[in-house]
């Protein structure tokens, strides 16, 4: 089980509220929650009483449902339907969820997942976006904080045919650069092996942008070398630019589509133009401290999601830290997508790191 002692005060919360409701009332909504978020329809008396509470009949069941509506957790989109889950309800649900504890998910199979979408070295992000889309059919958000200290750990030069090697750059951060750049004929296996030797151990442990002001003074002073030092500093230099600010990948954005509470075209509109607003995501993705948390509705407090939720985990992202989350219907299985999320963003710290 995952435990989250940072949920405790919310807990404490909602288990007050759920006293003052009593063992029934609690129990009903459950029921309600748990059969929308498997149907997407209201959900009425006869439905609680046939797969969830036989004990009870249909006129108390529907008292208790009235209660529920008027104390707010409980919404009727029209006189004959059944009820569904304000987002009141679902704030005591995700609460209730985070303080029992989560079921781990197979992290050994969704990190062997995640590294298959990794497929280039310089896709970490967009890859663990793409990949926390597919595993949970939703739209995904991977958030790398800016990193203004970032220092290189290694450098390697790779030989390739016609005059050409592959220069690729790791930093601490997790953080990988690579590009193919032209070198002189002269330089050999031996040579660039040689030369990828002596830069990383005068290089490694620098910032960035010291890198960039030494590797541009070498360029001077090396003949054959020169170039090759040149290349690393414009590298260098294009990894500063990137780096120097917080970025966020997205993956799935049109997962939403396929929910029956974004059919109407202005709902899905609204919400695809809400993605393109990358400062108001990257606020929002800053804005929990928690290990996992959860927005539901108006917490978003951005206009074209009110009917949606944004579930979030933390993970390491060299000596800072990043955020991995998913945005789907205020309906979504709380459980098993926090599970994910708690996986995905522990492969990919461990990712980051080596």
């Amino acid at each position: 089980m995952i435990h989250l002692p940072d949920a405790e005060r919310a807990a404490r919360a909602s288990l007050r509220e759920k006293e003052l409701l009593g063992e029934r009332k609690v129990r009903i909504l459950s029921a309600v929650i748990h059969d929308h978020i498997l149907t997407a329809m209201p959900v009425g008396s006869v439905t609680i009483c046939r797969k969830y509470e036989p004990s009870l009949s249909s006129a108390t069941i529907r008292n208790e449902l009235s209660a529920l509506e008027a104390l707010g957790y409980l919404c009727q989109p029209h006189i004959s339907a059944g009820r569904v889950p304000s987002h009141k309800a679902y704030r005591l649900y995700v609460d209730s969820l985070l303080h029992r504890g989560l079921e781990e998910q197979e992290s050994d199979s969704i990190k062997a997942y995640l590294l298959s979408r990794v497929r280039q070295m310089d896709d970490v992000v967009s890859g663990a976006a793409q990949a926390l889309s597919d595993l949970t059919h939703y739209t995904a958000l991977v958030m790398v904080p800016r990193q203004l200290e970032l220092r290189i750990s290694c450098l390697q030069l790779v030989p390739m045919p016609g005059g050409m090697a592959l220069l690729v750059i790791v930093t601490d951060g997790g953080i990988i650069r690579d590009s193919v750049i032209r070198i002189s004929r002269s330089l050999d296996a031996d040579a660039l092996y040689a030369i990828s030797r002596m830069l990383t151990e005068r290089l490694a442990g620098r910032t960035v942008q010291q890198v960039q002001e030494m590797l541009r003074e070498y360029s001077h002073l090396m003949d054959a070398d020169g170039s090759v030092c040149q290349s690393i500093a414009d590298l260098a230099s294009q990894m500063a630019r990137q780096t120097g600010t917080d970025t966020v990948a997205i993956g799935g954005s049109h997962n939403i589509l396929k929910y029956p509470e974004f059919a109407d075209v202005g709902k899905a509109r609204a919400f695809m133009s809400a993605l393109e607003d990358k400062e108001h995501l990257l606020s929002l993705l800053n804005r929990d401290s928690a290990p996992l948390s959860v927005r539901i509705g108006p917490e978003l407090g951005v206009k074209g999601m009110e009917d949606c939720a944004m579930a979030a985990a933390r993970y390491k992202a060299g000596p800072q830290a990043g955020t991995v989350s998913v945005i789907g219907p205020a309906r979504m299985p709380y459980g098993k997508v926090l599970s994910i999320l708690h996986a995905v963003g522990s492969a990919l710290s461990e990712l980051m790191g080596q």
